[in-house]
């Protein structure tokens, strides 16, 4: 074997400082891209959560509306409503509150900052003979794509 040959051998045994930069930066730029996404899905998972929370509230409401013929102010608070007990959710992520508001009720959720720190506002109108239960979302949850209409 000529001297030549076995440089190249001893040359190719493993990878350069460059090479490894490289891999390096470039899984740096994917990570910066990665997590803030990431926050992102964590932070609406947790609303979604309060939102799951505000739907039993919103049963109950329907309910009592109906069984009250739309009257708003007999199904403004939790005593008022047939099964429900207003708790904080498990960590504590939302403050729930029902008011009549006019000729409906209102339930809101207010998200901790762990959750986004946004807003969900449900209001039901009776209509219909007050046999029909509209709803009408509100909140600064859905200017931010966290709640779905």
């Amino acid at each position: 074997m000529n001297m030549q040959n076995m440089n190249m051998k001893k040359a190719q045994k493993g990878f350069t400082l460059i090479e490894l930069m490289i891999v390096v930066a470039i899984i740096g730029i994917l990570a910066s891209i990665a997590i803030p996404a990431y926050q992102g899905y964590i932070t609406k998972a947790k609303f979604q959560d309060i939102v799951s929370g505000a739907a039993a509230v919103e049963t109950a409401v329907a309910m009592c509306l109906q069984e009250n013929a739309g009257l708003a102010s007999a199904c403004d608070s939790a005593g008022e409503l047939i099964g429900i007990n207003i708790v904080a959710s498990k960590e504590a992520t939302a403050a729930y509150a029902i008011a009549a508001s006019g000729s409906g009720v209102s339930v809101s959720a207010t998200a901790k900052p762990s959750a986004g720190s946004y807003t969900y506002i449900n209001t039901a109108v009776s209509t219909t003979g007050d046999t029909q239960v509209v709803w009408t979302q509100t909140g600064s949850c859905e200017a931010a794509g966290m709640c779905k209409e």
